[in-house]
């Protein structure tokens, strides 16, 4: 893109300062909104989106498929070779594709899946059914959602309520009434087999034996490499037939692919030179995560929009990856499990107060209180010990192992997300929601709920 003039940082013009051309502060052109209401701020959003992009913003999201993916091209036929004999009629190998977030794999799935209803004479023999299993994650919505999306009308969909074997029963009927081979995609597969165990996946994988008229072929998209090591030995045999690793994106990768989401989405020149740059940069060093580096540039935008700016500039990637980061760990905070959640709030209340790195007996001792304050039953230190490995690997806490002599090892846990907005995330759920409420005179502050020479009764 071509390098014009820098604004300022914060747009077109400096507060107090007026843009040219642009209307009078507190007025909007030619709407007739009031000043200061929201009409008139929806106006010059729109005024300003059409200054910045030339087409659908969408194309920066996630779920946007684009006709090229550039650095998978060597994926692409990896995945083509193995389907490909679904277009002969025959049965294809089933799949297991790996990879970190935002490697690309749902994304060359969903392109080799749109290539081959291209070939008019094989569209009627190939039926792709894709799942997401972070959604989709009990046997029963696995198989109910795989029969329903071979309904052609009302009456043909698996009602609720059924039990389990009738909807299995009614599922392999449905594959059956199609015919031809179904390539049934279960994204973040992992998901699945973590919540519900791999039995619906054995269930699957033998559905070959009693399809009369169909076949079916397993691809399975995990983020998790060691998966696959909770399997038991009969699925793991039948599932792993073919694998192939996503490697992460590198920094020069990932600033290939926001320039060309960039070419059609913005009008030229409102980039400013280094914000692509500084997008692909910080998400090379997040894993290498595409979606992180879309979702930066998209952000960036956005901010470019709010501040009223004609261009966007590396000081609004700054602020747009400060929104991202508290976005991610409200969303975060929102999946973990109800004990995980009150975990978590114990250990922010106690950091808090304390501003030192916790022992873990400490963390239980506040975790215990605070499931009293609940009126819920405490989880034994060893699972508690598994939900602190399991918040250290999300990157909201860190856990030092540190040697106590004699007194054996112990783990150091400190935090890492930016306590005052973690703690509204927690209290937005209704399990802590309670937690929020103001004090009464005779009620204890909750920081020192740890407290043990704390007055008052607990809440």
């Amino acid at each position: 893109m071509e390098s014009v003039p820098r604004y300022h940082a914060n747009g077109a013009a400096a507060p107090g300062h007026d843009t040219p051309g642009a209307p009078a502060p507190g007025h909007s052109a030619g709407t007739g909104a009031a000043p200061g209401s929201a009409g008139e701020l929806f106006d010059a959003v729109m005024r300003y989106s059409a200054e910045l992009f030339k087409g659908n913003r969408e194309i920066l999201r996630e779920s946007y498929v684009p006709s090229r993916l550039p650095h998978r091209e060597h994926q692409i036929r990896q995945v083509a070779e193995v389907l490909a004999p679904a277009i002969k009629g025959d049965l294809p190998s089933n799949l297991l594709i790996y990879g970190k977030i935002g490697t690309g794999k749902t994304a060359v799935v969903a392109q080799v899946r749109s290539d081959i209803p291209r070939r008019s004479d094989v569209a009627n023999r190939v039926t792709f059914v894709s799942v997401n299993c972070a959604n989709v994650d009990t046997p029963y919505s696995l198989l109910q959602t795989i029969g329903n999306s071979f309904a052609t009308k009302e009456t043909d969909r698996i009602p609720t309520g059924w039990s389990l074997d009738r909807v299995q029963a009614a599922m392999r009927e449905a594959i059956d009434r199609r015919g031809g081979t179904t390539i049934l995609v279960l994204d973040e597969i992992d998901r699945l087999v973590a919540r519900s165990g791999d039995g619906v996946l054995y269930t699957l994988s033998q559905l070959n034996t009693e399809l009369a008229k169909a076949r079916i072929c397993l691809v399975g998209i995990s983020n998790d490499l060691q998966f696959t090591n909770r399997l038991d030995a009969r699925v793991k045999s039948r599932l792993n037939e073919e694998k192939i690793v996503f490697p992460p994106y590198d920094a020069p990768q990932l600033e290939d692919i926001l320039k060309d989401r960039a070419a059609e989405v913005f009008r030229e020149g409102v980039l400013d030179p280094g914000v692509i740059q500084r997008c692909a940069a910080y998400a090379a060093l997040e894993n290498g995560d595409a979606r992180r580096a879309l979702a930066l540039l998209r952000l960036s935008a956005e901010m470019a929009e709010r501040d009223r700016a004609k261009r966007i500039t590396p000081d609004h990637v700054v602020k747009a990856k400060g929104r991202l980061e508290q976005d991610i760990i409200v969303e975060c905070c929102r999946t973990l499990p109800p004990h995980c959640k009150v975990l978590l709030y114990a250990i922010l209340q106690l950091y808090e107060r304390r501003r030192e790195s916790l022992q873990t007996g400490d963390v239980y001792t506040a975790y215990v209180r605070l499931t009293q304050r609940l009126g819920l039953p405490p989880l034994h230190a060893r699972s508690i010990s598994n939900y602190l490995s399991e918040l250290e690997s999300l990157g909201l806490i860190r856990a030092t192992i540190v040697s106590r002599g004699r007194g054996g090892r112990t783990r150091e846990i400190a935090v890492d997300v930016p306590i005052p907005e973690t703690i509204p995330a927690l209290q937005d759920d209704p399990l802590l929601a309670a937690l929020a409420r103001p004090r009464g005179a005779n009620q204890t502050v909750l920081t020192n709920f740890d407290n043990p020479n704390r007055t008052g009764p607990a809440s």
